[in-house]
């Protein structure tokens, strides 16, 4: 069970990160709120307290005051027996009902003992006269003398009570407060929106600033201009180093991309003049296994296979160099693709083993290409089914019209690709964890540049009727 102490400080933490996480703009003007609402508070205190005092204290004065002015003027005179009672009778000075309801106050008149000798019509009971006792059940109570018969020997020692109610004198001292609370709220909320109108303005060259960034990254643009403050601060320096920043990328890019230029270049040039020796090696060699014999043949036919094996590489790394260094493209020509899938199978039908290569085209499925090109891009990928699955599977090619588009499909029996390898796989020089097929990791990221540069796509598509896996590779159709 948690104690009080861990829970009233996971609330303090629950609190600030919630705090932290609201804008900074909102984070100012509460703050600021916050401080204003505290001094007005404390303002409020001590402006109620004395204000609440002082209302009060003036509301004894006047109780005292008026209890006098009665004691000054009530006076009786002694008006005879009453015929049908017998009793006597007295007149007094001041009405005391009129002299009530002007002040809403009670006016009782009594004997020592407590009882009524006169009074106004609305006064309760507060008891024997009692120069002390000043609050009674709700009414503030003066308690004055007053002497029936004065100036004789036998006078009466009377007491004049004169009293209000507190709660009248209560609801104008809540009434204070209520007003007090009132403007501490406004106050509060007037420091809100004052304190929310002066963060945005000064948050307005930092707003600027991030629309500037966010269209540098829309853009790639870092060559734009920052805009700068008039005043001399922190988002000035803010501003200043923004802008450095982004001529220091500009001119790193600038750099690499110049670097990245002559790498192509380079490997485009050197792909291209290798082609010529190579060419050289292979017809000498191809001439050295025909005449020699036994384990000079063999050494012979070996060096022949890694030099095709390098031809190969050097005309991938060509193709890939030339789109990279954006060369001038072979001129496109009609190219039924069905063909070049044909030409394909038929040169991978004596490698293949014991694979079973199928293939389903009908003639006629144009496009415009090299067919140089597209031929690899075939090759390629049969090629990889083959590599990758077991003896004995099938391996088969399909072209079709869809929509507007030739749509060309190698699938497989094999075990199928990762699903976290299926966004690599068309990396260049990307080869899985514990692959031994000997590939260079250049077929896949060929083919997406064949594709590419025909204006078609390749994806890896989920296998039908629970097969490995499944390319395929949609290029527009000839119109």
């Amino acid at each position: 069970m948690a104690s009080p102490v861990s829970s009233t400080r996971s609330a303090a933490r629950a609190t600030y990160s919630a705090y932290k996480r609201q804008p900074i703009r909102w984070r100012l003007a509460g703050g600021s709120a916050a401080l204003t609402l505290v001094i007005l508070l404390g303002f409020a205190v001590i402006v109620g307290t004395l204000t609440t005092r002082a209302i009060y204290s003036d509301f004894n004065r006047q109780v005292a005051s008026a209890a006098d002015r009665l004691e000054q003027k009530l006076q009786y005179d002694y008006g005879g027996r009453d015929t049908k009672t017998g009793k006597q009778t007295f007149n007094a000075t001041v009405p005391l009902d009129p002299y009530a309801s002007s002040t809403n106050a009670a006016i009782r008149v009594v004997y020592p003992d407590g009882r009524r000798f006169d009074g106004s019509s609305n006064a309760p009971s507060f008891g024997p006269p009692n120069p002390e006792r000043k609050d009674v059940d709700g009414w503030r109570v003066e308690t004055r003398e007053l002497r029936l018969y004065p100036g004789t020997a036998n006078y009466y020692l009377m007491g004049i009570q004169y009293a209000r109610r507190t709660s009248d004198v209560r609801a104008t001292a809540n009434r204070v407060k209520v007003f007090l609370g009132l403007g501490v709220l406004g106050g509060a909320a007037l420091s809100l929106l004052a304190g929310l109108a002066t963060a945005r303005r000064a948050m307005e060259p930092i707003a600027e600033l991030t629309a500037t960034a966010r269209e540098v990254e829309r853009t790639r643009d870092a060559t734009v201009s920052i805009p700068r403050p008039v005043a001399d601060d922190e988002v000035a320096e803010l501003a200043t180093t923004f802008e450095e920043m982004l001529q220091s990328l500009e001119k790193e890019r600038a750099e690499t991309a110049l670097a990245l230029a002559r790498q192509r270049e380079f490997v485009a040039d050197a792909s291209h003049e290798l082609r010529t020796p190579l060419t050289s090696v292979l017809a000498n060699l191809e001439l050295l296994e025909e005449t020699l014999t036994g384990e000079h043949k063999e050494a012979a036919a070996s060096a022949l296979r890694s030099s095709k094996r390098m031809r190969r590489l050097v005309a991938d790394l060509l193709l890939l160099a030339r789109q990279d260094a954006g060369r001038v493209p072979i001129q496109h020509r009609s190219v039924d693709l069905a063909d070049v899938v044909a030409a394909a199978a038929a040169e991978l039908e004596p490698v293949a083993g014991d694979h079973d290569i199928s293939i389903t085209a009908r003639p006629g499925a144009w496009i415009e290409g090299v067919q140089d090109e597209l031929h690899r891009l075939v090759l390629n990928l049969m090629e990889n089914a083959l590599r990758h699955t077991d003896p004995g599977t099938a391996v088969e090619a399909s072209v079709e019209r869809q929509n507007g588009h030739v749509v060309l499909a190698v699938e497989d029996d094999g075990p199928g690709i990762a699903p976290e390898l299926r966004e690599k796989i068309f990396e260049r020089f990307f080869r899985a964890h514990g692959d031994r097929s000997g590939s260079s990791g250049l077929g896949l990221a060929i083919v997406k540049a064949v594709a590419e540069s025909h204006d078609g796509t390749v994806s890896l598509e989920p296998p039908l009727d629970g097969r490995g896996a499944r390319f395929v590779v949609r290029f527009p159709a000839r119109s």
